[in-house]
């Protein structure tokens, strides 16, 4: 008997929660319909009225300042959020703002809430004033230390600290870069003439076929000193790519690089039989190879894009095209192939602006 009374009542629970979800439903106004707005207004309670109007009387008050966009102080955006949380159908009535506005505000006043409701007791540090001292003394003669060595050493004498809270006051003393470090830029800066930096290049023929172009340029003058097309680059390729470039001796005493298995074991024979130090940038970091990203973004931005590449023999570089074109005088020849084309126009006549907005210095490109 117990158990079928508490089915009727599960049953019955039930079958109101429907009821009133379907009333909700059934009487939340619609946005066009004027007939139904008004049936419902007669079923709804007098202070939801009054609330709901309240809410459509304050964007009007906005609206009267007479704005191009109206601006929601404070106060209007409080007593905003807290209409929309009588009345039920907020978002319909609302119209100067968007619903996900309004739930932003309340979002940000609840975050304002717990930050209160977690903010410290007393301005006072929860540790010594000497320990405090002892810190900032660390982090000032030991610039190469870091927070958790300082915790380390802080440990050797019994004193338990958290490693945020060394960050914190060590922050005070740690107002300029330790000495003895320098940055990546002041390092290519210093060093731009015996650097030079190589990365490929896809391209995409005509008939969706890949091609890849090996570019190696100079960093301090922006000069082109070799490009190399194939369909299928392989380590024993690009060492040979390498080596045409640092013929009779001529080479970089630096080589940036990225992580690419193309430079394999080859590439690193003929590196090291040059007497060049590989320089890899950081997985996912094309800023520490900026140079070189720019220099591919511009071959593709002002020479590829405006051709459709049919062929690998397209993009070859001719050497007695390139050599002709660079003598004093002389212009571009209608043998000459895309690569050949770019190469030699931001190695001769394109302007730099690490440069000043000048021309690269002059000479020959080796190809």
């Amino acid at each position: 008997m117990q158990s079928i009374l508490t089915f009727i009542t599960k049953l019955t629970h039930y079958c109101l929660q429907s009821l009133h979800h379907r009333y909700v439903n059934w009487t939340t106004p619609g946005p066009t319909s004027l007939l139904l707005l008004t049936l419902t207004d007669l079923s709804r309670s007098k202070s939801e009225l009054v609330a709901e109007n309240t809410l459509l009387r304050k964007p009007l008050i906005i609206l009267h300042r007479q704005v191009k966009r109206p601006a929601c102080t404070r106060t209007d955006r409080m007593l905003l959020v807290l209409l929309a949380r009588i009345v039920r159908s907020w978002k319909q009535a609302i119209f100067i703002v968007q619903p996900e506005t309004l739930l932003r505000w309340h979002r940000q006043g609840f975050k304002l809430l717990w930050r209160y409701k977690s903010r410290a007791t007393s301005a006072t540090p929860k540790i010594p004033a000497e320990t405090v001292t002892l810190i900032q003394e660390m982090a000032r003669d030991n610039r190469l230390w870091g927070a958790e060595r300082i915790r380390g050493e802080l440990l050797k004498l019994g004193i338990r600290v958290c490693k945020r809270t060394i960050q914190k006051y060590m922050r005070v003393m740690r107002t300029t870069r330790p000495r003895g470090q320098q940055t990546w830029g002041t390092f290519l800066h210093s060093h731009a003439q015996l650097i030079w930096a190589c990365d490929f290049l896809p391209v995409t023929d005509l008939f969706f076929r890949s091609l890849f172009a090996f570019f190696i340029i100079e960093l301090k003058s922006r000069k082109v000193i070799h490009v190399g097309v194939t369909r299928s680059p392989t380590d024993a390729w690009t060492a040979q790519q390498l080596r045409e470039a640092t013929a009779f001796g001529v080479g970089p005493k630096y080589l940036i690089r990225d992580h690419d298995a193309k430079f394999g074991m080859g590439f690193a024979r003929v590196v090291w039989t040059s007497h060049i130090e590989i320089l890899k940038t950081p997985y996912h970091a094309p800023r520490a190879n900026a140079v070189c990203e720019r220099f591919l973004g511009s071959v593709r931005r002002e020479c590829l894009d405006h051709l459709l590449i049919l062929h690998e023999k397209q993009l070859e570089p001719r050497p007695q095209c390139v050599c002709r074109l660079l003598q004093p005088g002389t212009t571009a020849s209608r043998d000459q192939t895309a690569a050949s084309r770019a190469e030699s126009w931001i190695s001769t006549s394109r302007s730099h602006r690490s440069q000043g907005s000048q021309l690269p210095d002059s000479g020959w490109v080796t190809s």
